[in-house]
């Protein structure tokens, strides 16, 4: 299986950095080809320029200063997104990243019939997140109602194969986790990975 892993976070010290080379290594070791993306050290540049949005809102979408990126997300089997929440929402980068690459013509197709959106990333057959909080779950799902998890379950999942696998999994309370609790976490993570 051919998977993405898109890597958000700023630094390379980070827990969500050991995230992602956990990720890439499991899936790498399991004899999946991974396409590692990890926007930061890309320098990949989140704000929409004023051309993508005039032509956003039809089929004609202008991608072109992002095709690597489009490129990549067509053709993969699988997306894993390994970021951290902050104020219960993914990172501006990560946020820019979607908002470029999963437009018109890549991620959905305007319907002309109604003007409804019609998924298009058939090919994405596994969707998996790989989160992290620094609140604790009952702020973030009972409180906040979880809306990053929404965005993503609800918002972009819904865009891929219709059968697509998914998986969800979440670190809370990372501002007071100790190493134990994130060495169980890591050991979560490559064992629903290594299932893949």
């Amino acid at each position: 299986m051919h998977i993405q892993v898109v890597c958000c976070h700023p630094l390379t010290d980070s827990f969500d950095h050991a995230l992602f080379r956990t990720i890439v290594d499991t899936l790498e070791h399991n004899g999946h080809r991974v396409t590692a993306t990890d926007l930061y050290r890309e320098g990949f540049q989140p704000a929409m320029t004023a051309e993508e949005r005039r032509s956003y809102m039809d089929n004609g979408y202008d991608d072109s200063a992002v095709a690597d990126y489009v490129r990549i997300l067509k053709s993969v089997d699988g997306l894993v997104l390994c970021f951290p929440h902050w104020w219960f929402a993914m990172p501006a980068m990560l946020k820019g990243w979607v908002d470029r690459v999963w437009g018109p013509g890549t991620a959905f197709v305007y319907d002309a019939r109604d003007g409804h959106l019609r998924p298009n990333l058939h090919n994405i057959r596994l969707f998996g997140v790989v989160t992290t909080f620094g609140s604790s779950w009952w702020v973030v799902r009972v409180f906040a109602g979880d809306p990053g998890r929404k965005v993503l379950l609800r918002g972009l999942r819904p865009l891929c194969a219709r059968d697509a696998r998914c998986f969800y999994l979440a670190q809370y309370g990372m501002d007071a986790a100790t190493p134990a609790q994130r060495e169980a976490f890591l050991a979560r993570v490559r064992r629903r990975v290594g299932r893949l």
